[in-house]
């Protein structure tokens, strides 16, 4: 069974591309079938965060019904699949948002998961992806601006009976003046499923246009998506464990590298 999962936060910029990435990626590691999805379609990042934005057709194109959806699915070497929306202004002409629906849908026995990046805000763009999901994942940083924003779509998406995974906590970096996952629980009275924290790896592995996984899979923020990969196929996840000789060779690697 195919499950639609939305990554939405009510606000930009908490860090729901890379998460989309790197959680098509873990899964994927995890043997799932994946297409990863860029429903943002006025600021689209997925693609050129994984290097594929410079395709021939994209979600734009299908929107339009200007070509067919199986031919705006690119496979990415890790392993997942893609569907990318256009950075050109220009193709944002003819395009009908009110269609992302119907698009998920036929996505339906196609992949075991289909992870959706969201437009920012609660405008139509995000409506319609909501509604094109059945489950949704809500993303935020810890700060009341985010939570708050977080809370609203929260809000919408009861309202619409869509099911809630839980939250994601994302850009942890331990300061004082952080609300605490407790606090965010409380706000949004849903279960905190993720705490990822401020990786400076993730911003050097979108440099590299390549998921975080792939890049530094032992970095902090790697892991915690890949224990959140676990979480959503319903395994435990187990962190490999490395061999004493292991363990002196990466002290040694660290130690050059200062």
């Amino acid at each position: 069974m195919t499950r639609l999962i939305l990554l939405t936060s009510g606000k930009g910029g908490v860090g729901k591309t890379t998460l989309t990435s790197n959680l098509a990626a873990a899964l994927s590691d995890l043997g799932e079938n994946v297409i990863a999805m860029d429903a943002n379609l006025t600021t689209p990042n997925l693609g050129l965060q994984l290097g594929m934005h410079l395709v021939p057709r994209t979600l734009h194109d299908v929107l339009r019904g200007d070509t067919r959806l199986r031919d705006a699915i690119y496979p990415h070497p890790y392993g997942f699949k893609v569907i990318p929306a256009s950075i050109g202004l220009n193709d944002l002409k003819g395009v009908d948002v009110g269609r992302l629906p119907e698009v998920s849908f036929n996505l339906l026995g196609k992949a075991d998961y289909v992870i959706m990046d969201s437009a920012a805000g609660l405008g139509r763009e995000a409506l319609s992806a909501l509604s094109a999901s059945d489950e949704i994942m809500i993303v935020t940083n810890p700060d009341l601006p985010s939570v708050t924003d977080a809370l609203k779509m929260l809000k919408l998406a009861q309202e619409s009976r869509i099911k809630v995974i839980g939250t994601v906590v994302n850009r942890i970096k331990g300061n004082e003046h952080e609300l605490s996952t407790g606090e965010i629980k409380d706000l949004l009275g849903i279960s905190i499923i993720a705490e990822i924290p401020e990786d400076v790896n993730v911003a050097k592995s979108i440099a590299e246009k390549k998921p975080l996984i792939q890049y530094s899979p032992d970095s902090p923020a790697a892991v915690e998506i890949k224990r959140l990969a676990t979480f959503l196929t319903g395994r435990k996840y187990k962190k490999p464990e490395l061999t004493k000789t292991e363990s002196l060779l990466q002290r040694i690697i660290r130690w050059l590298i200062r």
